[in-house]
């Protein structure tokens, strides 16, 4: 392509985004799968809670492993190929899963199976919006995408009670292993890795092998910075989502009230990842906007740690939910474009994998300084604030990515 031929954006990358919305959303459900439904799934394989637990711990163990080699298949072949080999796994496993749903063991195997495949399909969002996207969309391709992560959760919170009252466990199971397979197969039908002419100019497509991006880019003050953010940003969420009952519980609320505030929460990440990436598009900034979210968040942190109210309760859920959900896919694209010309799919596979670890390190964390008295964890969401304070600091110091059109 000569640098005097128009650039052209085609439909059908919506397309493509849409199939790649499917297999990432099922990743996710298949991820969370047991959480909504912990007793019951302890009950029918008649073992510990914990155990059942690991089911979805294991994924963040699994996608520390899984990262490099991920990333790697990611920039050396390309977002379409990737996608596909989480997909196959995601759908062979998930319809195992289905299949052998009577044994804890297959169950087990299987879920690892699939947790092995999910870094492949996350991983590429930013490969994927790079590759059919203008600059001026990318943040909104990868905040549609990470959109897809957050239905995904909601999809498991809502569904998942209900097809196991209804249809029973080993139902369930099956149904979410037909669904996997389907969604492969609309992936693998529809998936393009390039358009027909590329979105953007030649020389701004033009990326760095992996490792040497990856050498220059943990060299890079602001993008350190950026993994520190995220290591922060993403273990908050991870750890109150996994405790929302316990950290609620002590103040006299119910399971059922816990399960509202958690759906709010994602509800107003799904709303915040539409809006804020849209606007970070249209003022072709991603600082401030991080900056705006990192904030945001602060109060509904705050009222959920210390409010008696359920109603200011479920606000300050939704508020905390709408900003730190939506500075993720932000935070991504920024990362992309200030390691450019490192591949985005490294980029973006280090900013999740800094999840997984403080994912681990902040569920422990918060369990070991809870009261052990009335079990409450006010100890534990102050941490949480000083944090986020630090979060606003070190976003407060980073240089705005450049305008790349």
């Amino acid at each position: 392509m000569t640098t005097d031929q128009p650039l052209r954006v085609y439909g059908y990358r919506w397309a493509v985004l849409a199939a790649f919305m499917w297999i990432a959303a099922m990743t996710q459900l298949l991820w969370i799968t047991f959480a909504p439904v912990t007793s019951m799934a302890a009950r029918f394989y008649a073992t510990s809670d914990l155990m059942i637990g690991f089911l979805s711990m294991s994924f963040m163990i699994i996608f520390i492993i899984m990262v490099i080699p991920s990333a790697w298949v990611i920039d050396t072949y390309g977002f379409s190929f990737a996608v596909k080999v989480g997909a196959v796994l995601t759908a062979v496993f998930a319809l195992s899963r289905g299949i052998f749903a009577s044994s804890f063991t297959a169950v087990f195997s299987s879920q690892m199976g699939i947790a092995i495949g999910q870094p492949f399909v996350v991983g590429s969002i930013t490969k994927l919006a790079a590759r059919w996207f203008p600059s001026n969309e990318r943040a909104t391709a990868v905040g549609l995408g990470t959109l897809a992560v957050y239905l995904g959760i909601l999809a498991a919170m809502l569904l998942t009670p209900h097809l196991t009252i209804h249809h029973g466990l080993k139902g369930m199971l099956m149904i979410y292993g037909i669904t996997a397979v389907i969604s492969a197969g609309a992936f693998a039908i529809i998936a393009r890795e390039h358009p027909p002419t590329p979105p953007c100019p030649a020389e701004q497509e033009t990326r760095s092998l992996m490792f040497d991006g990856l050498k220059k880019m943990l060299k890079q003050k602001d993008f350190i910075l950026l993994l520190i953010i995220f290591f922060i940003g993403l273990g908050m969420f991870n750890g109150i989502s996994t405790w929302i009952e316990n950290i609620i519980r002590a103040r006299g609320f119910s399971i059922s009230q816990a399960g509202v505030l958690g759906g709010l929460m994602l509800i107003g990440g799904i709303i915040g990842a539409i809006i804020m990436p849209l606007l970070s598009d249209r003022y072709r900034k991603r600082k401030v906007f991080m900056l705006i979210s990192l904030i945001g968040l602060t109060p509904g942190l705050i009222g959920m740690t210390f409010t008696t109210s359920y109603w200011i309760l479920l606000a300050a859920g939704f508020v905390f939910g709408f900003f730190l959900l939506s500075s993720g896919p932000i935070g991504f694209q920024y990362g992309a474009e200030i390691t450019y010309p490192a591949p985005e799919g490294t980029s973006n596979s280090l900013l999740l994998l800094m999840g997984q670890i403080s994912g681990i390190i902040f569920i422990v964390g918060m369990d070991m300084f809870k009261s052990r008295e009335t079990g409450a964890m006010t100890s534990s969401l102050l941490m949480l604030c000083g944090l986020t304070i630090l979060s606003v600091i070190l976003c407060s110091v980073l240089k705005d990515s450049l305008k790349r059109s």
